[in-house]
Order: C-alpha cells, then sequence, then structure tokens
C-alpha cells in the first residue's frame, strides 16, 4: 500500500491528493489515514509543503464530501442501497449511519470523518434528509479541514513512526469521536448561554 501511495505523490503531486482524497470520501475504497499520514511523513522528509498538503488534503475531502452530498440529494437512498456493496457500504453501515444523524445531526458531519465507514455515508444521509446546503458546508468543511490536519500533523510529527497511526486510530478512534462529541456540545451550549446573558445585559 505504501508503494502505491508513493507512486501517487511521485506522480502526481498535490493533485494526486486531492483526487485520492475525493475517491475516498465518495467511497471507493481507499485507506484516507493512510494517505494522510503518509502525507505528514512526505513533510518530515521535506518532500512534501506542510501547508499546501493540508490545503490539498482540504479541497479533496470537501469536494469528496460535496459529490456524496449531490448524489444523495439527486439519487437519494435507493441509488446507495444498490451499488454501495460494491464499494463495500453495506446495509448495516447505511442503517448505522442513519441512527446516528438522527441523534447527533451537524456533529456527525463535523467528527463523522473520524470513524472509519461512516465518513463516506453522513454526506448521503444529510442530503437525504434534507439537511440545509448551507448548513451542510459549515459543519462538513470544518470537520475536512480538523481530519485533514490532525492526520497530516500527525505523520509529520510522528516521522519514520506515522504507520502507528493507523493502529492507535483503530483502537481509539470510539473514544476520540465521543470526546470530540462532547466537547462540541459543551462549547455549544456554553456560547448559546453566553448569547443570552449578552442580550440580557443590553
Amino acid at each position: 500500500m505504501e508503494n502505491h501511495i508513493a507512486y501517487l505523490l511521485e506522480h502526481y503531486g498535490y493533485f494526486g491528493i486531492i483526487f485520492a482524497l475525493i475517491g475516498g470520501i465518495v467511497g471507493i475504497p481507499i485507506p484516507d489515514e493512510v494517505i494522510l499520514t503518509y502525507i505528514g511523513y512526505n513533510v518530515f522528509q521535506g518532500k512534501l509543503s506542510y501547508l499546501i498538503s493540508i490545503v490539498s488534503a482540504f479541497l479533496g475531502a470537501t469536494g469528496g464530501i460535496s459529490l456524496s452530498y449531490f448524489i444523495g440529494y439527486k439519487f437519494g437512498l435507493p441509488l446507495l442501497e444498490k451499488f454501495g456493496p460494491k464499494i463495500h457500504i453495506t446495509e448495516q453501515k447505511i442503517n448505522r449511519t442513519k441512527k446516528l444523524f438522527k441523534k447527533f445531526g451537524p456533529y456527525l458531519l463535523l467528527f463523522g470523518y473520524f470513524i472509519p465507514g461512516v465518513r463516506h455515508l453522513t454526506a448521503y444521509i444529510a442530503a437525504v434528509n434534507r439537511f440545509p446546503f448551507r448548513k451542510f458546508v459549515v459543519y462538513a468543511y470544518t470537520g475536512a479541514l480538523i481530519w485533514s490536519f490532525t492526520f497530516i500533523t500527525l505523520g509529520r510529527i510522528l516521522g519514520e513512526n506515522w504507520t502507528n497511526v493507523e493502529r492507535y486510530m483503530s483502537t481509539y478512534s470510539i473514544y476520540l469521536i465521543t470526546s470530540l462529541l462532547v466537547f462540541s456540545i459543551f462549547i455549544y451550549f456554553l456560547w448559546k448561554r453566553r448569547n443570552r446573558l449578552r442580550r440580557g445585559i443590553s
């Protein structure tokens, strides 16, 4: 796998990052976190620019999740249920994501990137539920930036040990996403309380 990613970066550079992540987010079975951390490792080696790598990954992630949204909006669940199994998107994954979206909605768009098998479906489910595109952009694009920054930075920090990231994420991803959700909900309610106090003062 490392050889394939190395070939992609060597021959297509930053455009390779963009197109690989568009495909990965839409549902093509590409190990997105492996690509991002390997990009970070290349930044560590001085082969890639840190800032341009993050921008490229952000463009790829937002391009992929936007395309997924429009496909879901145009064709709905029947298309996903028909062709999903061919790209390892099972009915079980679809149902799990639907339940998560009903409970967490925007927060799933924000942090769903960190849950393997879910980031490929959040945009489809959001579109099927007619989640407003403007709100979708705010949450999904912010999440894309956080996700891209996190894994590229981890790859850069770990250097030669970049391959450990995937192992740690597979073990601790559920704890990470729970912590992020709790933190974001806390910040949201703190922000609402502050706004109410401001209105009360004025």
